[in-house]
């Protein structure tokens, strides 16, 4: 296998493709804005009738945001670190925040988690790049 989970873990973690590795997820000079294609190697990021990927995608940052953010907010309330009013402004404000600030690691993050556990599915390894198409399992 060309590119091993290793490698793969590594990519998610740095928002990089996860066929070659080069820093083409996003858009240059956007926020927001996944490339359909890496300009590179053209892997499909972006794909018309899948909508698991952004919805996976979606899931994950809605997960982080509850975990790691309001649930630690939640909890210094509880135990009397902070006011209970300024925990109500954290939430609020956090829960839109936060997840915009996380939303390039999830997008990422997603792709790293699907193609860890099918990294024959990238065509780096011999796959087409498209879930399910190339299964062999």
């Amino acid at each position: 296998m060309r590119v091993s989970r290793g490698q793969i873990v590594i990519r998610g973690l740095t928002n990089c493709c996860p066929n070659c590795g080069q820093k083409t997820l996003f858009r240059r000079g956007t926020w927001f804005r996944l490339n359909p294609v890496c300009p590179n190697c053209g892997f499909e990021f972006e794909r018309g009738n899948d909508e698991g990927f952004f919805l996976g995608s979606m899931s994950l940052n809605y997960g982080v945001t509850l975990v790691g953010y309001l649930a630690p907010v939640a909890l210094l309330a509880f135990f009397k670190v902070i006011r209970p009013s300024t925990a109500v402004i954290l939430a609020v404000a956090g829960a839109v925040v936060f997840p915009i600030l996380f939303y390039r690691a999830s997008r990422s993050w997603w792709l790293m988690n699907y193609y860890f556990f099918f990294p024959h599915h990238l065509p780096a390894n011999g796959g087409t790049g498209r879930a399910g198409e190339d299964d062999n399992t």
